[in-house]
């Protein structure tokens, strides 16, 4: 891709990625091509279809959350990288306000793009539970996709009461502690 195809393509996915948080997956796909600067045409070259769009801003963010898990298994202890990662998981979901369901309505739960994007979750999770639970901190029955039902359903929840997506989260991080012998 030429570097101002690339420019535009990036810019498209920001304001997409805005724009589905602002105003759900049925946002104007002319304002997106607004926000980003370019013309409907440009939009339509790059992202022939509003799922086609919505599937690759979804794809981007799942890349983003990915290397997120990445650069905190890099810097923090075992358990504050988990930790950290789960509330950002949790607000990242509720942002895009039902973006990652949108996309598996459409697109339907066993397309390319959302198996590419459940693995790429999945393994973000594993390279924070693996050390985590090496140490002994998180329980050894828990698994990747485990973690991202969990969270995704704490996600869930505070779309209604927003106020409460720390303490469950909070409850949910205790379950996933062994428990306490004595």
């Amino acid at each position: 891709m030429r570097a101002d195809a690339r420019r535009n393509y990036d810019r498209l996915l920001a304001a997409a990625r805005d724009a589905f948080g602002e105003h759900g997956v049925d946002a104007s796909l002319d304002d997106i091509a607004k926000r980003a600067g370019v013309g409907p045409g440009t939009l339509y070259r790059h992202f022939p279809t509003r799922e086609a769009l919505l599937a690759e801003t979804y794809r981007s963010e799942v890349e983003a959350r990915a290397r997120q898990a990445e650069e905190l298994a890099g810097t923090l202890p075992a358990e504050e990288a988990l930790v950290r990662w789960l509330q950002l998981q949790v607000r990242d979901i509720k942002s895009t306000h039902g973006l990652g369901s949108a996309v598996k309505t459409m697109l339907g739960a066993d397309s390319e793009p959302l198996d590419f994007c459940r693995e790429t979750l999945r393994e973000a999770v594993r390279t924070l539970l693996t050390p985590a639970q090496e140490a002994g901190i998180i329980r050894s029955d828990v698994e990747a996709a485990d973690v991202l039902r969990l969270v995704h359903g704490v996600a869930t929840a505070a779309e209604s009461a927003p106020e409460q997506a720390d303490k469950l989260l909070s409850i949910v991080i205790d379950g996933l502690r062994p428990p306490r012998r004595g």
